[in-house]
């Protein structure tokens, strides 16, 4: 598939909790691990973890300098290859920004959020990925914060599986919606 530029962002603030208060989560190994090597799979060409705690920050850095060039990295030379992805950024904007001057254009953010009801179909988004260079806008906690949603920027269309429940975590649902985006198309 011939596609633009793209860039995932897994936004930690601003995002909202199960009462849809505004909040900052906190980073999880787990996710910057799965979501980078995700990301690696299907040739996505930066991930950026945002956050604006400068503790969490730190916590990035050591995780990424221990897989990247310290004894993880001699380990296991895959991780790091899969965390050379990975880019920090205070705010959206701030990554936005990065992407942007990175790749010598504008990119178009597209937001993801497993509450909506409208969004883009993953068919629509496909062809997008052949025209506009973009950034996959993830939130944790209980998804992103309604304010980002009303920059007039697209949705993407939310997974649904089988049932009611409706509560991915963020790494399984980068995962799904990576393969849906980018996964070659089957002869």
């Amino acid at each position: 598939m011939n596609r633009r530029p793209l860039a995932v962002a897994l936004v930690h603030h601003p995002v909202v909790d199960r009462r849809g208060d505004l909040v900052t989560t906190a980073v999880t190994n787990l996710d910057v691990h799965d979501i980078a090597r995700t990301a690696r799979t299907y040739g996505v060409d930066r991930f950026y973890l945002v956050t604006p705690v400068q503790d969490q920050l730190t916590l990035i850095q050591r995780i990424l300098d221990h897989w990247r060039q310290g004894h993880g990295a001699d380990y296991n030379p895959h991780r790091g290859d899969a965390l050379s992805l990975v880019r920090v950024s205070t705010s959206l904007q701030e990554a936005l920004t990065d992407w942007g001057e990175a790749i010598g254009e504008t990119p178009l953010p597209l937001l993801t959020g497993a509450q909506r009801q409208d969004g883009l179909s993953y068919e629509e988004c496909r062809e997008l990925t052949k025209t506009r260079p973009l950034m996959l806008v993830l939130g944790t906690g209980w998804g992103l914060a309604p304010s980002l949603f009303e920059r007039d920027w697209p949705v993407l269309a939310p997974i649904r599986g089988n049932s009611d429940y409706n509560h991915l975590p963020v790494r399984a649902a980068a995962a799904i919606m990576l393969d849906r985006l980018l996964a070659p198309d089957e002869k």
